[in-house]
């Protein structure tokens, strides 16, 4: 594949995966002592947890929140007090928005769990709890949408909402996650080649999704397109599509549909169908079309996992046709902001 370091995506996931006793650890431990998590980042790494959230939101009664450090440090929500746990998900360990934080719940006597993705940083030192797995930008998005999983589930099993067969089932599948997530890499090669021949030029593209896969059009049009190639978006959820953007379509403008196998299916569909009516220029990017030796039963709660798998051979096709590595900024870490 191109551009493309198999050995260690294979290696990013399998550790994700291999956190289930350490997470399970923290839960078990914390669980009988809080009323509820808070999954608080920043940034694109922040975001991602906005499916985690979604997934609860749709299968649990337990409360989980995800909010935006620097807001919540000024005003915190009023179910926030000594029996939550705050998650901290930060990819380098070192933002300091994240440093903030997890000095904020330290002087409030609240514990944190760091989920990092580099070894021996402050964060880590500073939170309660840390798990730890090696990631980098473009193998990141599947470890934490994993590891947000792996905590809900944990919650859901303690709490009798899924049978301990089921909670069984769903790992047995994440454990053949890595090698799968490849073969769909594979099957989205041509696709992603593709897109980036036909739209390296295009300097704007409407994004939409439901549901839990929402969060990857919210995240692929902020954190990557905008960000490291520095293309114009406009991320809609598939349910306000009819309430505002849909007078922005008109023939010529792309439109990019993430769709995925959980509920929100009609939702994703109703757009989906209307587009042709108004624009030529539509790219389904739809999980179910992808083989995998997945149950149907994981695959409806791991879409975003694959649409992030999937949409990083389109980057890196993207950013080659665009000779535009996705390392370079203008402003990000560059100046005082």
């Amino acid at each position: 594949m191109f551009n493309f370091d198999e050995k260690r995506f294979l290696s990013t996931q399998a550790g994700a995966v291999n956190q289930k006793d350490n997470i399970n650890k923290v839960i078990d431990k914390v669980l009988p002592e809080i009323e509820n998590i808070f999954f608080i980042g920043s940034g694109g790494v922040g975001i991602l947890f906005d499916s985690t959230v979604e997934f609860a939101r749709t299968r649990s009664s337990f409360p989980f929140y995800r909010v935006i450090a620097a807001e919540f440090m000024d005003s915190p929500n009023k179910t926030f007090s000594d029996k939550s746990l705050v998650v901290i998900p930060s990819l380098s360990g070192t933002t300091q928005e994240s440093l903030d934080l997890v000095d904020f719940c330290n002087q409030r006597n609240i514990k944190t769990l760091a989920l990092v993705g580099s070894p021996d940083t402050l964060l880590e030192n500073k939170a309660t709890f840390t798990v730890y797995n090696d990631v980098l930008d473009d193998t990141s998005s599947e470890s934490y949408y994993l590891q947000g999983l792996m905590v809900v589930l944990r919650i859901m099993l303690k709490k009798g909402e899924i049978t301990q067969e089921n909670y069984d089932s769903y790992f047995d599948d994440f454990v053949k996650l890595p090698k799968e997530l490849l073969k769909v890499k594979k099957q989205a090669e041509n696709m992603a080649g593709d897109f980036a021949e036909k739209f390296q030029d295009t300097p704007y593209h409407i994004i939409t999704g439901a549901g839990d896969s929402y969060t990857e059009a919210y995240y692929y049009g902020m954190c990557i397109l905008e960000e490291m190639q520095w293309i114009k978006t406009r991320p809609v959820h598939a349910a306000d599509f009819f309430h505002g953007t849909l007078e922005l379509v008109e023939k010529g403008v792309s439109v990019l549909v993430f769709e995925g196998e959980d509920f929100s299916r009609p939702i994703v569909d109703r757009v989906r169908k209307f587009l042709p009516q108004v624009t030529d220029t539509i790219t389904v990017i739809d999980t179910k079309e992808y083989e995998m030796d997945i149950s149907d039963a994981t695959r409806k709660i791991i879409s975003p996992i694959i649409l992030a798998t999937i949409l990083e051979r389109v980057s890196a096709y993207l950013s080659d046709a665009r000779k535009h590595p996705l390392t370079v900024r203008r402003y990000y870490k560059r100046i005082p902001y």
